[in-house]
């Protein structure tokens, strides 16, 4: 199937067509709602780009970009064959893949880790994912190995989150400096915001007790792996959601 993915780089929108594989996580994610309950607009606004943050739409999922004095981090990795996408997100910011330097995997799911085999051969860069996940992510070969990361641990001036629930090894990404969370699949918002979709969670509750932790961190922006990134009312709302469930 083909569709068109739309990458926000500063105050431009650049549309690119690609060919991607539904994977499981995302067969039931393929229409993209706002929080008003209307699908995502084809091209995306302004919003969807916080601080030094982009994001590349995969129109079903995202991969983020973090942008910062010629380095770059990307949390995800799309689907199999998603890395043209994220080369067109680099080259948008001036930039080309000598300059990724990390990798970090929110989670083992194919729409958020399916991508990295294709990126492998382009960069040099570290690469990270939680570490109850380790284990059922493919092995990169080559010599090189993904790091295991845990709760607390740092990457380039970001805090790992562990938010395990929608996998025993789920993380989420925190700038501290900035309060922008990146969720993967532990929050979403689709349909205004809300926690890891049941039928794709492996321990509901332990997804329950991740969003109520989330909720302590001063959060400014929520940058989750489906749906619409939240810029405005984001500590509010996740508050809200925590304090429902």
């Amino acid at each position: 199937m083909n569709r068109r993915l739309l990458l926000t780089a500063g105050s431009g929108v650049l549309g690119v067509t690609v060919l991607n594989t539904l994977t499981a996580c995302s067969r039931t994610q393929q229409s993209t709602p706002s929080p008003t309950g209307n699908p995502e607009p084809a091209a995306a606004g302004p919003d969807v780009v916080t601080g030094d943050w982009q994001r590349v739409n995969l129109d079903f999922v995202s991969v983020y970009l973090l942008v910062r004095g010629g380095e770059v981090a990307v949390v995800d990795t799309g689907t199999p064959g998603s890395a043209g996408s994220v080369e067109a997100g680099l080259k948008a910011a001036g930039l080309g893949w000598s300059a990724v330097k990390h990798v970090i995997l929110t989670h083992q799911h194919q729409d958020h880790a399916g991508g990295l085999t294709d990126m492998l051969p382009l960069t040099s860069a570290a690469l990270y994912a939680g570490q109850a996940d380790v284990a059922d992510i493919a092995d990169p070969g080559g010599g090189r190995r993904l790091q295991a990361v845990k709760d607390g641990d740092e990457i380039f001036g970001l805090q790992i989150i562990g938010t395990p629930g929608h996998t025993a090894g789920h993380v989420s990404i925190f700038e501290p400096a900035t309060g922008v969370l990146v969720s993967g699949d532990a929050l979403r918002n689709q349909d205004g915001l809300a926690g890891s979709a049941p039928e794709h969670t492996a321990d509901q509750a332990e997804a329950a007790r991740s969003v109520r932790k989330m909720a302590t961190l001063d959060v400014r922006a929520i940058l989750p792996g489906h749906g619409v990134p939240l810029t405005t009312g984001a500590r509010d709302a996740l508050q809200k959601l925590a304090a429902s469930l």
